[in-house]
Parts: structure tokens; sequence; C-alpha cells
């Protein structure tokens, strides 16, 4: 695992980090692609965790939550417009996009039972509940007032999918429901002045500077 903050570790991914899992103390954020079972439980060896919390419900971050809520018998967590999803009463693609289909159709995990309901100002291993949609309904960002460090989901991502190289954008438009309502999120952590920020997909944002000039050069 890679330290990153107190308390707080990224899981290894080779061969950059694309899709991110986060350690909080003892609460697992995010549950990456159904095919990540692997690395996941790999870096959880020896360790014991009290929960997984995700940011959000799609393919690439609900992928392991219920091989993982079943083998650590730990109780699942994410925001309420997120639990039809989780539970299997909505999609949990993206979008009705094409693409966003068939990384639904490989990523996708199984419903699982949503045991903790997460509403804005819930706390979750010291971290607060910011509900932040656009990308997803129940999107939230976690976010530590103490160092003001932020676990933000999909709001904003540090890497081109492509060529895996660190750059700083919004989410692609294929693959959020409301572009426009994800800016207005993108805003919401901005305003919150993080010191670090830590997203679904790509390295730790650590130039806030140049964060702050990417969230006020968004249009509308």
């Amino acid at each position: 695992m890679k330290y990153l903050a107190p308390g707080l570790w990224r899981l290894k991914e080779f061969p950059r980090p694309l899709i991110n899992v986060y350690l909080a103390e003892d609460v697992l954020i995010d549950a990456g692609r159904r095919w990540d079972r692997g690395r996941i439980f790999a870096e959880l060896e020896g360790r014991e965790i009290s929960m997984l919390a995700l940011t959000h419900v799609h393919p690439d971050h609900q992928g392991c939550a219920k091989a993982i809520c079943e083998a650590r018998a730990v109780p699942l967590a994410c925001h309420e417009d997120d639990v039809d999803a989780m539970e299997g009463r909505r999609a949990v693609a993206a979008t009705a996009k094409p693409g966003a289909k068939a990384f639904a159709r490989m990523w996708e995990g199984p419903p699982h039972k949503v045991d903790r309901v997460l509403h804005e100002g819930d706390e979750v291993a010291g971290f607060r509940v910011v509900h932040a949609p656009g990308h997803a309904p129940g999107e939230v960002i976690f976010f530590r007032d103490s160092d003001r460090v932020a676990i933000c989901g999909d709001v904003i991502r540090n890497i081109t999918y492509v060529t895996l190289r660190t750059r700083l954008a919004e989410p692609p438009d294929d693959l959020t429901p409301d572009p426009a309502e994800n800016r207005r999120s993108i805003r919401k952590l901005a305003e919150l002045n993080p010191s670090l920020i830590l997203p679904g997909h790509g390295p730790a944002v650590t130039d806030m500077p140049a964060f702050q000039r990417f969230a006020a050069s968004l249009p509308g």
C-alpha cells in the first residue's frame, strides 16, 4: 500500500493508479472492478477492516463489494441516492451510452444489501460525507476537516485513460449523467479548500493552486 496521509493508504495497482481503492484507518473506500478481487484481497491480507464505503455505485467502484463484504463479514455503506443501484433495482452502468454499458458488462459486480445508508454530514473513519452528485446520483466526497484531505471519487480524475498520463480533468461526458451538476460538485470540492485530493482515477492531486485554477475555469 502507498501511504498518503495519517491513517490513509492507497492500494497498489500496476503500472499506474488507474482504479483507486483506499484504506482510511480500518474502512475500505471503494471496491474496484469485478476482476480487481485478487489485488484487493492480497493488499488486505493481515489487515482488519470494519466496513466498506463507496464513493458512488458505478461498475469500477462496486465490482468487488459483495465479495469483500461476504468474505470479511463487514457492512456496506453508500449514499442514499445510490442504494437502488447497489441493491439491483437500478442499472449500475454510468449512463445508457454504449461505452458505459460495455464497461458494466466487463466490470460490474453483483448486487449486495446496503447496511449503512449515508447522508450529507455523516462521519466515516473521521471523514465527513459531502454529497457531490453529477457523475452519479449518490456520489460523495469524504472530507477530513482536521487536515482537509478529500477522497473525491469521480468528481474529478487525474489521469488520461488512454495514455495513463497524469492530467486533471472532468469525468467523461459519456460516463456522466449530468456534467453540469458535476461541475457544481467540482466547485463544491474547491470551496472545501482541500490540502490533498485523492481521486477515483489517477495519482493524488497535490498542486492545490492548479486545482483551484482548473475549477475556476469550468463553464457554467
